[in-house]
Order: C-alpha cells, then structure tokens, then sequence
C-alpha cells in the first residue's frame, strides 16, 4: 500500500475531524499522518493485538483502531484524544481507509493477475480460484491487443494507454517489456473485427499524432472466458509477426484476417524448403529480378487480367504476354493458368517467411 495515498487521504480528512489523525504499521512507524513532523515517528507499547480485526486500544492519549478488513490487517489507524468522540472518528476512519486500502489492492492485484493470465505464469485452476477472490468476472467477452512501439520517445506510452482506458474495472494495460504493451479491453459479444481494428486505428491516432509514439497493434481473438485470454495474447503477438512478414505496410494486423499467411506462419521450415525444391527448378525463383516480381504482383492485383495489368503497367499488352512467358520457362508455371497462379503465389509467400526468420511464440 502506498504511504503517498495514505497520507493523501489523511491530509484530506484533517479538516473534516479537527483532530490529529494518521496511520500507523505492524512495525508501530507512523507511515502517514496530518502533523507530519510525527511522520517515521515509532510508537510505544503498539504490539500485535492492535492489528486483530476490529480492535480499538487507547494509549497515551490516543485512540488506534485497526483497518477494517477481513482479515489481519496491516495498519492502524489512530485520532488524538480517548473520548467518545474519538472513538466515532476512529471507528468512521478504519472503514474509510480498510476500503480504500481493499480498492488499491485489488486494482494492483488484478493488474498482475491479468498479466500473469496472459503470460501463462499461472495454473489453469489457479486462474478460477484467483479470480473469484479478488471478484474478478471470468466469462466476459474479451479481447487482447498488443502496442509495440516503433520509435524513441520521452513520453511513455505505458501512461498515455492508461488515460485512454481509464476504467480499471473493466480494462488493463499491462506492460510487457520495454516496446511491448498488453490493453486487455472487455468488449461487447460478437464485437466486429472491423470495430477492433477502427479501435486499434484511434489508438495509433493518439499515440502518433499528439505524443509523436510510433507503433504498431496486434489483434487477437475476443475470447469469452478468462483462461483464454493467453491465446489472445499470443495470437496477437503472431499477428504483428507476420504483419511484419508479408503485410509490411501494414499497422494494424488481425489474426483473424491472416489468410494463409498464418499457415505458412506455422509450418515446419524443412516443410518449407521441401515445397520450393519441389515447386522450382533449382534456383529459378531466385533468378526472377525485382522488375519480374513487381510484374507478378500486379498480375496477381488484377486477378490474372492481361489487359487490366498491361494497362496499370503502361505497357503494351504483348510485352506482358512476353514476360509471362519468360516466367513460364524459367520456372514452369504459367500465371495465366489458374492452379498455377496459386502455386506460385504460395511459393513467394513461402519464401518470403524463410528469409524473414521471424520470431516463433
């Protein structure tokens, strides 16, 4: 529990109780109070007792009252004078500060819950057992998203997140290292993709336009229970990789919009290079120059349309008919056939993942 919020509160309630007020720990060190010349200041003859639920002392002239949890408490809370009156204050302060003090613990603990959740650091029947002690909703619709941050800055992207989600009930920020950063946001059932990813895009907005934070969102899949959350997490991380991949322009990648780049994504690599030796001829597709493949792309752009690709290529319907036909030789597949089309597709896709060596999860 923070001493910087403890005594926040008591500086707030001093004038209400016109009295000296403040909180003592379990080592009798005054941690908080409104005469702060009595802040650090060790307390004589407060021992264990004092720290049992709902146990009022009054000593040297002062009357202590533990928080008012559930369980053994922490702190005590203490009103200068041993009256009637400073019994009521002391009573009304322990309930104040056991409910605050209840609040903060369960909004830092819920934030290490989730990321312990998401990172899988926690046992699957742990997760329940967890959950329902800090009165966690498990089967609510949920998605995870993943910010990693492109670029230096000074402002920390970390703090800007948790102003834009500032309910902490519902949604977590949860800092994963230096460049990555978890929102785990509760989302209404049957949320749209589309919604997702116009969430990613004013987040991306914010981020660059007002705090000039460079970066990049994956986007799991919504899960309706909390043990799930962990593959949301990792299929968000699997979406920015393969964005990286063969989306490169992109900023904000959906794993439920990969296609067949999240197969390729998980196929062994042997698997890989056994499908291009069987696909090609020896060292055909390396052999292909950059102006080959962008011809390629823009066939492929136009759904294998020869005069639509001529046209957007400004050439002459013949000379593309003509670079067709060296592909062919070179490495046997005609792109105007359509089966063929599709396995050269795959092969460049292929390819592309073997040379990125891009990170498995």
């Amino acid at each position: 529990m923070s001493n910087r919020l403890f005594q926040g509160i008591v500086h707030q309630m001093h004038d209400a109780v016109g009295r000296t007020i403040g909180v003592v720990d379990e080592s009798a060190v005054v941690v908080a109070c409104s005469d702060l010349d009595k802040i650090g200041e060790v307390k004589a003859n407060i021992t264990a007792d004092f720290f049992k639920p709902s146990s009022t002392f009054i000593i040297n002239g002062y009357t202590y009252k533990s928080l008012d949890c559930k369980d053994h408490s922490e702190y005590a809370v203490f009103v200068k004078g041993d009256d009637e009156a400073a019994q009521r204050y002391v009573s009304i302060l322990s309930i104040s500060f056991g409910n605050i003090k209840q609040f903060y613990d369960e909004k830092y603990d819920r934030g290490n819950f989730i990321k312990n959740v998401i990172l899988d650091n926690i046992l699957p029947g742990d997760i329940y057992l967890k959950a329902r002690e800090l009165h966690f909703n498990i089967d609510t619709s949920r998605v995870c998203m993943l910010v990693k941050i492109t670029s230096k800055t000074e402002v920390s992207a970390y703090d800007v997140l948790q102003n834009l989600f500032p309910d902490k009930t519902k949604d977590f920020v949860v800092n994963i290292n230096e460049t990555d950063i978890a929102l785990i946001k509760e989302v209404k059932e049957g949320i749209d993709t589309n919604d997702l990813e116009q969430l990613a895009k004013s987040i991306i907005d914010t981020l660059t336009s007002e705090f000039y934070i460079h970066c990049c969102i994956g986007i799991g899949t919504t899960v309706s229970n909390i043990k799930d959350l962990a593959l949301s997490f990792k299929e968000a991380q699997i979406a920015i990789e393969v964005g990286k991949v063969f989306d490169t322009e992109k900023i904000i990648v959906s794993y439920d919009n990969l296609g067949i780049a999240r197969l390729i994504y998980q196929l062994p690599t042997t698997l890989c290079e056994m499908f291009l030796h069987e696909i090609f001829k020896r060292g055909s597709i390396d052999s292909l120059d950059q102006e080959t493949l962008f011809t390629i792309q823009r066939f492929f752009e136009n759904n294998l349309n020869v005069s639509e690709t001529s046209r957007k290529l400004f050439v002459h319907r013949n000379t593309l008919v003509y670079r067709l036909e060296k592909i062919k030789k070179l490495t046997g597949l005609d792109l105007r056939e359509f089966e063929d089309a599709i396995v050269f597709k795959v092969a460049l896709m292929v390819k592309k993942y073997l040379s990125s060596n891009p990170v498995k999860y």
